[in-house]
């Protein structure tokens, strides 16, 4: 039950961006700056493949579900993020994205304790600027999203829910800026 009234059947970061418009827009603009955007060495899919993993580690099930569907969807592989959350050494994505994850996870932890050769290794396996810079950003304001859905004790579909891999789709096609008006 979450703590504050929200919309009944609005599951996750829905129920309050629906609640509070106010808030909405600005939170959706920086999801659509930081996921939807395509740079020519951080792809759609590897930001969502940092959201999700951030949001597992933080233990947001709608986030790392919904973000993970949004992974898959865009990889065109149903199991990318869940193997990325098991084991990202072993998961079927690049050196420099796994390079990326140990900064990501550092940021989620304590983000002091990114290191220097976490960032040299990243660069060392083609990591830019740009790209380590997106990927702390990420990972620090996904730790604010879940916080967010989280700390509101939102209404969530259990793991493995169907619907999630239809809100990653969906993120997909419309972006973040656009997806409340598609509900």
């Amino acid at each position: 039950m979450p703590h504050i009234s929200l919309p009944e059947n609005l599951p996750g970061i829905i129920g309050p961006m629906t609640a509070y418009p106010a808030t909405t827009k600005p939170l959706n603009a920086l999801a659509e700056a930081l996921l939807v955007q395509d740079s020519p060495t951080l792809s759609k899919t590897d930001r969502e493949v940092i959201a999700s993993y951030v949001s597992y580690l933080n233990n947001c099930v709608f986030c790392s579900e919904t973000h993970g569907a949004a992974a898959n969807a865009w990889a065109k592989n149903p199991t990318l993020a869940k193997t990325v959350w098991e084991n990202p050494q072993t998961s079927l994505i690049s050196n420099k994205l796994q390079a990326l994850l140990k900064i990501a996870g550092a940021v989620q932890k304590d983000a002091r304790t990114v290191s220097e050769p976490m960032v040299q290794e990243a660069r060392k396996l083609g990591a830019t600027d740009q790209d380590i810079h997106d990927t702390v950003l990420i990972a620090a304001a996904f730790c604010m999203f879940n916080r967010y859905v989280d700390g509101l004790a939102t209404a969530c579909p259990p793991r493995g829910f169907a619907g999630y891999a239809d809100m990653g789709k969906r993120l997909t096609e419309t972006g973040y800026v656009r997806a409340l008006e598609s509900q």
